[in-house]
Parts: structure tokens; sequence; C-alpha cells
């Protein structure tokens, strides 16, 4: 059996979506996706699909392109990147006032390699190294 790989970065953003929502295991219990565009169509740049909150305070947003999602961190950058670094995950800091981590997550099989980077995150925010 063949199972397709999924590359569609609408769809991505989606099982991201569910995944927060669908958990409440771990740090996940404090995640919810809020400020969702359930009209937003992948940009080649990338198109705000919804925000990430922790605790009700925004730590991400997610972004659709048309072959990959992204999680921009606007908060804990540094463990972001060290976190989806560790699960082979590509990372990339963007240079604006303030610093974001983007995280993207470029097929359906790393999309809990990305709510593992999210509850890393949350962690780190917790004890106060990031």
């Amino acid at each position: 059996m063949v199972e397709d790989r999924i590359t569609d970065g609408r769809r991505i953003a989606e099982l991201i979506s569910s995944e927060i929502d669908g958990r409440e295991d771990g740090e996940l219990a404090r995640f919810s996706v809020t400020n969702a565009d359930r009209d937003v169509e992948p940009t080649t740049d990338g198109a705000r699909a919804y925000d990430v909150t922790r605790d009700g305070d925004r730590l991400a947003r997610a972004f659709v392109h048309e072959d990959r999602a992204r999680l921009e961190f606007e908060d804990g950058q540094d463990a972001a990147a060290e976190a989806a670094a560790e699960v082979d995950l590509r990372v990339r800091p963007k240079a604006t006032t303030p610093p974001r981590t983007l995280v993207f997550v470029e097929s359906g099989a790393e999309v809990k390699r990305s709510t593992d980077v999210l509850q890393t995150v949350s962690r780190r925010l917790e004890d106060g190294d990031d």
C-alpha cells in the first residue's frame, strides 16, 4: 500500500491545527488556535492562516504556502530554533523588529514534530529559559 505524501500547505496547516485543538495532553492543553482565516489561500510568501496561543497569549502564527506551512514564533525564538533543529525541521531566523523564528513544516509527516516544538518552547518559557 502506497500512501500519498501530504505537501499541500493549507492541508498541513489544518493538520497542525487539529493536533493543537484535538490533543489535551501535556503542554498542548495550554494551546489554542485563534483568529483563523477559514478562507485563506496559499501564497508564495505565505498567507496567515491562524494564530497559536498559549494560555491566551499569542506564541506563534501559522502561514500557508503552496507546498508547506510555517510557524512564525514571536516568543521563545531561541527555544523554537533549537527544538526544530533537534527534530529535523527546517528553521531560520527572520530579521524583523522584533525578530522571529520560522519553522517550516513541509509534509504531513512533520506535523507531530511541529507540535513537539510548540511543547518544548512552552516548557522553556515556563522555566524562564528563553
